[in-house]
């Protein structure tokens, strides 16, 4: 996969974010701040900006769209997107091309620098819900074909989303709703499942 290529799923997995801002505020307005749609919203135009204009190979691409994540003022999910981004330009290469082997280390990367930062697990309702499955999909896809591999991510990703909600909230503000909260899918858990179905589009 070249960098454009890569340049070009970032843009849609971020247009498929900005696409469900309605939806994210509406699922966060339930037990929430009702702020997650517009926090995700400013986190896809920040990465999708920087992406668009970067200048370097893959690794310098996906430094800058950490970058500008970590600027942003907003919610929690933005010191957590930025340690993802981060964690995936710390093992990407430096030129303009990657090879499955390459998508699934910086991946697992990502995982692991997130999964230290966040400590959620799948059932405690947040976006690790989503992005540990797509993570193990990515980490376990057998074959040579880029957009295979993200096809089973997305997959992995939508059906942890879906699951969260028959999960009771254990991150949080929802947290305080306790069983209310079985139901209602996570927003956080929703967005990362838009962020890897734009991926996995051409």
């Amino acid at each position: 996969m070249t960098k454009r290529e890569f340049q070009d799923r970032l843009k849609n997995a971020c247009a498929a974010v900005a696409a469900a801002e309605a939806e994210l505020t509406e699922i966060d307005s339930k037990f929430g701040d009702a702020d997650h749609g517009l926090t995700m919203a400013k986190i896809a135009g920040a990465i999708s900006a920087a992406v668009d204009g970067a200048e370097g190979g893959i690794q310098s691409m996906l430094d800058d769209a950490a970058t500008a994540v970590m600027a942003l003022n907003g919610g929690s999910a933005v010191p957590l997107w930025n340690t993802w981004l981060d964690g995936m330009q710390e093992e990407a290469p430096e030129g303009d091309e990657i090879d499955v082997a390459g998508i699934k280390a910086i991946f697992a990367r990502a995982f692991t620098e997130l999964d230290d930062m966040s400590g959620a697990k799948v059932g405690d309702k947040t976006m690790m819900d989503a992005l540990i499955p797509a993570s193990q999909a990515i980490a376990t896809y057998p074959g040579s074909d880029e957009n295979e591999l993200f096809t089973a991510a997305a997959q992995a990703a939508v059906q942890g989303a879906e699951a969260t909600r028959q999960f009771v909230s254990k991150f949080g503000r929802a947290k305080s709703y306790g069983t209310q909260t079985i139901g209602t899918p996570d927003a956080g858990a929703a967005s990362m499942a838009y962020f890897f179905q734009g991926l996995a589009q051409m």
